[in-house]
């Protein structure tokens, strides 16, 4: 059986502490309610510190909780209202469409699939959720870069790795490509990220109008599209898809 690692299980008995009880806590408060050395509940503090997930009041030296624990809460409470709302209208899209339909969020350069709901046939599929896709490549990833600054900036910080001869890895493209994205409110990949594979998406919005996500549809390109292009009922499906949980959010009509 593997061995817990105790600097983690202190820093989390320290982060624990102090979001019970007293809002701030000084130094020696802590270490004798943890049973640490000063020395040694010092060096965690400032570690968590540096970190933002504590901070120390300038006047008291008294420590609390941090803003980028808020903003990791607020985070996990987004994607799980994400996925709440989305769940009717990604069955839905999947039944229309026929294809299987991924719902992803910005995380560590790339697109964390939160939700994935199967294509309705009897063919063998593996579960999705966790899987991470690359931002520059996939119809989900430059939805978010090109809606969100934040996901556009890792995009163009990240190695734009060429997955096929279709993968746009030149800036000046990628940015031409992520124009077009806003123009026209959704993103294709055709064989830019699996040969054989195509892809539509579309962005979702929260009550605030900042972007949360993206929703798509992943298939065969030859039932994806016709005559080359993508077939406009299934990028109409999408983008109607992308509005209705939009909508469940708060962000009104798009």
């Amino acid at each position: 059986m593997a061995r817990n690692i105790q600097s983690l299980e202190r820093a989390a008995a320290m982060l624990r502490l102090l979001g019970g009880g007293e809002r701030r806590l000084g130094l020696s408060d802590i270490a004798s309610s943890l049973g640490l050395a000063k020395g040694t509940a010092h060096g965690i503090l400032r570690t968590l510190q540096q970190e933002g997930f504590v901070e120390q009041d300038e006047a008291s030296g008294r420590y609390q909780l941090g803003a980028e624990l808020l903003r990791l809460g607020t985070t996990y409470l987004d994607v799980h209202e994400l996925r709440a709302r989305a769940l009717v209208w990604t069955d839905d899209l999947a039944r229309s469409s026929g294809e299987s339909v991924y719902l992803g969020v910005l995380h560590q350069q790339g697109v964390l699939i939160v939700h994935h709901v199967f294509r309705p046939d009897d063919s063998r599929q593996v579960l999705e959720i966790g899987a991470m896709q690359p931002l520059h490549s996939t119809a989900l990833g430059k939805v978010l870069s090109a809606y969100d600054p934040v996901a556009h900036s890792e995009a163009l910080e990240a190695d734009r790795k060429a997955f096929t001869d279709r993968t746009v890895c030149d800036l000046e493209s990628f940015e031409q490509i992520l124009d077009m994205t806003r123009a026209r409110g959704y993103a294709a990949d055709v064989e830019e990220t699996w040969e054989g594979v195509a892809s539509v998406a579309a962005p979702i919005h929260d009550r605030r109008r900042m972007p949360v996500g993206s929703v798509g549809i992943t298939g065969a390109v030859e039932r994806l599209c016709r005559d080359g292009e993508l077939r406009p009922e299934l990028i109409a499906a999408v983008r109607d898809c992308a509005r209705a949980v939009s909508r469940d959010l708060g962000a009104g009509r798009f």
